[in-house]
């Protein structure tokens, strides 16, 4: 052990260390300054990212026996006050820099020290600074961050006033619409944002921490567990097994109106009798501390007798492969569990056969990470009369009770959630397993617990995007017009079914929107397999979808000599026209949008003409994508408005803020409807995320949460205003409304009704509105390392009016972002290699382009709040598809596989360059795709009972 001395924001602090093993993180975070972030653990992602001695350094990799005394470090804590904020913590609010925020810290001290030594950076000059530095954001897609940058510099060289670079509410008074930043932003670019791991650190006294012991094998049966030399390990109390789960042990996962072989119960808290996956839970260790707990779970033992591991979607439905699962009925395919025909139209093979024009291809996807920057956090705590309380950057807390309750053996009404602030999610975090496992410690124990994972442990132990394998076909007649669609997709949703009935019907739903085909004949299906389970992921179905589909089109469109501008101005719905599912599109706005892009695609291909080297080629990629908005009918959400005795008000919601902006969102919605009686926005108050104070308000996703949530925010202010307005038209105070009794507090819901996706034809909606995005990717190829840099993004979107501008523009950047990782690097395929986030392929500021422009064509939506509805989804639905055709544009290799790495890229080429193409055989998906469609259809989905 060492005492150490350090000079922190220009004051002494003194402490006693392990100079061997603590780093400068841990050190600076014990005493309280837990402004800078650990994500990674490795120097990757630089949320911990300080200054040391002048320079920027990431603090989780620095060790304390390399620091001398005396050293003089600055921290986000020191660099400025909510009443005297730094010039960067200002911009990163008013230029949309926060999004969940987790990185912001570390990119503020990161900027900071690039501007101590450079005032005057170019663009460029910022982002390569953030790429050297390894400073990642997973939201922002990095250019508002840029933007923040560029204006905080002016500022320090006198250039603009701070006031310059502060938001100024409309002059009509209306936050609706405008760019006011979000409200938790403060506490996030002060570093007094609390994260799961920053609570963890301030737990009260008895509590437990806890280390878990992962499966390293794919499938097998535990023969034993070993726990003798962890329970002899210092601070160790317990080691906890499937044998200390008080329920079920089986986490439930309802399918909902979707065709399914399966029970639903396939996903134990704790494995009893085998692992199903690599990174399986089968054993928490608690002790004293996270270090000691870490320390004893690697001598956590465990037996196992190896089965065969289905690695592949292909692999799982061979004839003579074994059932991963016994719960799932005897279909003629082994381990499928869920299946979604479509039919529209007639015939669209035999059509197929006899047009004129038509292509086949084959196509797949990888299984996208996350690669949040925060790992697994969860607290859990007993609390009152046999209930639990947990704390998690839980995404649909009220669910997650549901999905819990019989698995740890606590009844619904007992289970307590509260979200904790979240270093990012996408959909992972609608997954209960975290909070359940945390839940059975704490039930085991009888006290608080707390779980911080690692990277690596997080990276095994989350779900993933699902891949996806399609055979497909599209046909077209002399002038274009398409005729028939069809298609067969198999997807590897790994170990358990999470979210696999909205998967399997969102996948089938997207095929050929948001065109006017006629005949359209599909099939999805879902099956296990031994790899990280599928669970939710922005998008959510309709990047694999859209894969196949537009890249189908531009095929198609070189085939008979056509632009793929035109083919798909020829195609596009009308008024009238039926969408993909068989109904009408909820709107038209596809012609106005091409109409809008055709100039911007006309000056990218001028730009690649112009560009073309020898040495790197240029290409032009157009992708219709868009989304669906809710989720299964019967779509539901509630809030709470109360009038308080100050005359503000405070909105009760679980409304779950992810880093998409629900407190944005919840701001602009209220402050509208409230316009009556004057309130600023300092005199609106929120409690969000609470399953105790707050009701249901429905998941965080699906889009879904602006439409729904906007709409119950209407219902309960229009009710409260009826109830605070007198007969003169003014209207009552709190003290008023108490003296003549009238209520002050009032629930707001949101209902509607609308046909879910029919499990036996395909047909209907699914949700309650839909968005529309058109993407124009335009990328610059390496000829002689097949390397693939994006240098421009155009996106025309369509999500009615616009209620938040940086709430939409965050989900656009940052939406892209991910289809651009989606397309070029992403997987997560290798246990090992893709543990980390630079070895999975997360990208950095220098991959994504700094030129990205969204265009807003706003189409009122006549249900929707205030003529809006939810985009985040759609974002993300199509830009890897946009990438994938300029890529073919630009060097004339079609990518069937993603991700696009330079590799596979040089490959494609230089098979080209020899008259040779890389091997596309159809996949095997376990059946011949028309003679399964003629049996379902004779097979009608038993409603009544559909577990077979």
């Amino acid at each position: 052990m060492r005492r150490f001395i350090l000079i922190i924001n220009g004051v002494q602090r003194e402490g006693i260390c392990d100079p061997e093993k603590d780093s400068l993180a841990e050190v600076v975070r014990r005493l309280g300054l837990t402004g800078t972030k650990v994500g990674c653990g490795t120097g990757q992602c630089g949320a911990c990212t300080l200054i040391l001695d002048g320079k920027v350094v990431r603090s989780c990799t620095k060790k304390m026996k390399n620091i001398p005394d005396f050293s003089k470090v600055e921290t986000i804590e020191g660099l400025g006050s909510r009443d005297h904020l730094h010039p960067l913590q200002q911009a990163f609010m008013t230029y949309a820099g926060v999004q969940c925020g987790f990185c912001s810290p570390g990119f503020i001290m990161s900027a900071k020290g690039l501007l101590d030594t450079n005032p005057s950076p170019s663009r460029q000059q910022v982002r390569d600074w953030f790429t050297a530095h390894n400073n990642i954001c997973r939201c922002t897609g990095y250019k508002p961050i840029i933007d923040a940058v560029m204006a905080a510099a002016a500022v320090l060289r006198g250039e603009k006033t701070m006031q310059d670079i502060t938001f100024t509410p409309p002059a009509d008074g209306s936050l609706f619409g405008s760019a006011v930043p979000k409200p938790g932003a403060l506490a996030r670019v002060l570093g007094q944002c609390e994260y799961g791991a920053d609570i963890a650190q301030k737990m009260p006294s008895g509590t437990y921490h806890l280390a878990v012991v992962q499966a390293k094998t794919h499938h097998a049966l535990i023969k034993g567990i070993h726990t003798e030399e962890a329970l002899d390990m210092p601070g160790v109390v317990r080691v906890i097994t499937a044998g200390d789960v008080k329920g079920t042990n089986r986490l439930d996962a309802p399918f909902g109106p979707v065709r399914h072989y399966s029970d639903a119960k396939g996903r134990p808290v704790i494995c009893d009798d085998k692992v199903y996956r690599y990174g399986d839970i089968v054993a928490v260790v608690a002790a004293r501390s996270r270090a000691e707990a870490r320390q004893a779970a690697a001598k956590v033992h465990v037996d196992y007798e190896p089965l065969p591991a289905y690695m592949t979607y292909e692999e799982a439905v061979t004839p003579t492969a074994r059932p991963i699962h016994e719960h799932v009925a005897d279909v003629g395919i082994p381990n499928l569990f869920m299946e979604q025909p479509m039919y529209k139209g007639e015939d669209a093979g035999k059509i197929i056969d006899e047009a004129p024009f038509s292509v086949s291809a084959s196509f797949s996807t990888s299984r996208e990470p996350h690669l949040v920057l925060e790992p697994e956090c969860v607290q859990a705590y007993p609390e009152g009369d046999g209930g639990i309380a947990v704390q998690y950057k839980a995404q649909w807390p009220h669910s997650a009770i549901y999905f819990m309750a019989d698995a740890i053996g606590v009844p619904q009404e007992k289970i307590h959630i509260i979200q904790n602030p979240v270093g990012g999610s996408f959909g992972y975090s609608m997954s209960p397993g975290a909070l359940a496992l945390a839940a059975v410690c704490a039930l085991a124990l009888e006290a608080p617990v707390s779980l911080v994972m690692s990277y690596e442990e997080h990276q095994s132990f989350t779900g993933k995007r699902s891949p996806s394998y399609a055979n497909a076909r599209l046909a077209c007649d002399r002038e274009g017009k398409f005729l028939a669609m069809e298609y067969h997709v198999g997807v590897d949703h790994g170990a358990y079914d999470e979210s696999a009935g909205a998967l399997a019907s969102k996948i089938a739903r997207f095929f050929g929107y948001p065109y006017s085909i006629d005949n359209i004949r599909g099939l999805v299906q879902l099956a296990y397999t031994n790899n990280a389970f599928g669970v939710q992921y922005r998008g959510f179905g309709s990047p694999q979808t859209y894969m196949t589909s537009e890249q189908l089109v531009d095929m198609l469109a070189e085939k008979i000599g056509m632009d793929p501008f035109e083919i798909r101005y020829r195609n596009i719905a009308h008024e009238g026209d039926l969408c993909t599912t068989s109904v009408p599109y909820r709107e038209y706005p596809m012609q106005a949008m091409m109409d809008i892009m055709k100039p911007y695609y006309d000056a990218a291909l001028e730009r690649a003409r112009s560009a073309d080297t020898e040495e790197k080629k240029h290409g032009v990629g157009l992708a219709w994508g868009g989304y669906h908005v809710g989720k299964p009918s019967p779509e539901h959400s509630e809030i709470i408005l109360e009038l308080n005795a100050d005359n503000t008000v405070t909105m009760f919601n679980c409304w779950m803020d992810i880093g998409q902006g629900a407190d944005l969102a919840s701001l602009v919605h209220l402050h509208e409807a409230l316009r009556p009686l004057g309130l600023t926005a300092e005199q609106l108050h929120f409690v969000s995320g609470d399953t105790a104070l707050a009701p249901d308000m429905g998941p965080s996703g699906g889009s879904r949460s602006f439409h729904v949530g906007g709409k119950a925010t209407q219902d309960a202010a229009e009710q409260l205003l009826n109830a605070m307005r007198k007969p003169d038209g003014t209207y009552r105070t709190w003290q008023e409304m108490k003296d003549e009794g009238i209520p002050t507090r009032y629930l707001g819901k949101f209902e509607k009704i609308s046909a879910n996706i029919d499990p036996d034809t395909g047909h209907g909606y699914g949700a309650v509105a839909q968005n529309y995005m058109l993407f124009l990717a335009e990328v610059e190829v390496e000829v002689a390392t097949g390397k693939v840099q994006v240098t421009k993004v155009t996106i025309a979107a369509d999500m009615g009016r616009v209620g938040s501008l940086h709430g939409a523009l965050g989900q656009a950047w940052g939406g892209f972002a991910h289809s651009l990782g989606f397309a070029l690097s992403e997987n997560y395929d290798d246990v090992k290699k893709h543990a980390t986030m630079l070895g999975a392929g997360v990208p950095r500021c220098n991959n994504i382009p700094d030129d990205i422009q969204i265009i807003f064509h706003e189409t009122p939506r006549p249900e929707g709040p205030l003529g809006g509805t939810g985009c985040s989804e759609g974002f993300q639905s199509a830009g890897h598809a946009a990438i994938l055709n300029a890529i073919a544009h630009a060097v004339h290799v079609r990518m069937h596989t993603l991700p696009a790495t330079p590799d596979k890229v040089k490959a494609a080429m230089e098979a080209r360059a020899k008259g040779e193409t890389l091997n596309q055989r159809p996949w095997n998906l376990g059946c011949a795709l028309y003679d399964r469609l003629e049996y379902l259809r004779e097979h009608p989905y038993n409603k009544e009972n559909n577990y077979r």
